[in-house]
């Protein structure tokens, strides 16, 4: 009788230290770990191989990121239930970016974001001729980063991506050799934070940015007209036919303009009003407030009240263009074969103001031997 209780405890502790690990083995599965995958996403005419890697964090946001463009090819955020889902818009393939990426979705923007007016700047009185793109304007510096390949380097810790990219003197009229870095970083509170450095050996202008659209629904099949937004900026900048800035600095009170508490943003896009008429809606710089050249404060939230999906954006620099997809026409298919539709998706670009080589009362868009170039930005995802 002892033995066969002896045998029948043993049994019953090598059954439960057996459901046990198990157990133990299902959580951890469960449990998403930090990480960074890559795998094959295509190659370019001139034979090099692109990249796609995968950031996640151990709530399960993840972010891709591919060499070409520094794409964000696709940003995965919870809604109100816990469901991740991918709210960004972009392609399939490496073979839809090369074809032409119009809409510029996801890319690393630079030499300059944004417009220079006639494609003509100086710097102690030399004038440089750039190419022009749009109109008679010079946007997101002509055949510009968003078409260069990125030497990507994975970090240590597991949660960052290093972006280089060296341009040369005179690559699309822009004076100096500039070296730029780009980290994408995805932390475990779910924000994706942008961190830009560049330096020169010769005076030249930057002003770099990222132009991922955001559709926080989660379905793109939906536009982003009754997503809400809030913008920290009491002036805008007005814009001329090409879409300059006139110099003005005027107040959004009173005004479509207006953003300083969240406001749907299809509310007052129709309305009979000059500066929308030249937009096609919102295309716009918002002059943010509390700016310093240093400090990363919150300057805007956009939010679905669907999903209950929030972001929100903090960086360090002066402006942000609100872009509220007014050029998408539904000639382009997007990831999953979704046709992206008028206002798919809208785009909130921290940056320094357009044409800024231009226009004196500006700040300063001059970059000189021995300084350096920085500047940060986060988006941060939530529920509400």
């Amino acid at each position: 009788m002892n033995r066969l209780t002896t045998l029948l405890t043993i049994a019953s502790l090598v059954l439960l230290i057996s459901c046990k690990k198990e157990q133990e083995n299902k959580e951890t599965a469960q449990t998403p770990t930090r990480s960074v995958s890559s795998k094959p996403f295509g190659t370019m005419p001139d034979g090099k191989a692109v990249t796609l890697y995968t950031l996640r964090n151990t709530q399960g946001m993840e972010v891709g990121v591919i060499n070409y463009g520094g794409i964000i090819v696709s940003m995965t955020a919870p809604d109100r239930n816990g469901k991740y889902e991918d709210v960004v818009l972009g392609f399939d393939s490496l073979s839809q970016y090369l074809k032409g990426n119009p809409a510029y979705f996801g890319a690393l923007i630079g030499r300059f974001g944004n417009r220079i007016a006639k494609g003509k700047f100086s710097i102690d009185k030399v004038q440089y001729t750039l190419p022009v793109n749009n109109g008679e304007n010079h946007l997101h510096g002509g055949k510009g980063f968003d078409k260069v390949f990125w030497d990507i380097e994975v970090q240590p810790d597991s949660s960052s991506l290093k972006l280089t990219y060296q341009s040369a003197d005179g690559e699309q009229g822009y004076p100096g050799n500039l070296k730029v870095e780009v980290v994408y970083t995805l932390t475990d509170q779910n924000e994706l934070k942008i961190d830009y450095k560049a330096a020169t050996d010769k005076a030249t202008v930057v002003n770099l940015t990222q132009h991922t659209y955001f559709n926080l629904s989660a379905n793109m099949n939906q536009d982003i007209l009754q997503h809400q937004l809030q913008i920290n900026a009491d002036e805008f900048l007005p814009v001329d036919k090409g879409l300059i800035p006139t110099g003005e600095l005027r107040k959004v009170a009173t005004t479509p303009f207006d953003f300083t508490t969240l406001t749907a943003v299809g509310s007052r896009i129709n309305q009979d009003e000059d500066q929308l008429k030249k937009g096609v809606g919102y295309d716009h710089c918002w002059i943010l407030r509390g700016y310093d050249g240093k400090t990363n404060r919150k300057i805007a939230e956009l939010y679905d009240s669907t999903s209950g999906r929030l972001m929100e954006v903090s960086t360090t620099e002066p402006g942000v263009q609100f872009y509220s997809g007014n050029f998408l026409d539904g000639t382009l298919t997007g990831k999953g074969g979704v046709v992206y539709k008028h206002r798919t998706g809208l785009c909130l670009e921290t940056q320094h103001y357009p044409d800024s080589p231009n226009q004196s009362a500006f700040p300063s868009v001059l970059l000189s031997p021995g300084q350096t170039y920085e500047t940060s930005t986060t988006y941060k995802f939530a529920t509400r």
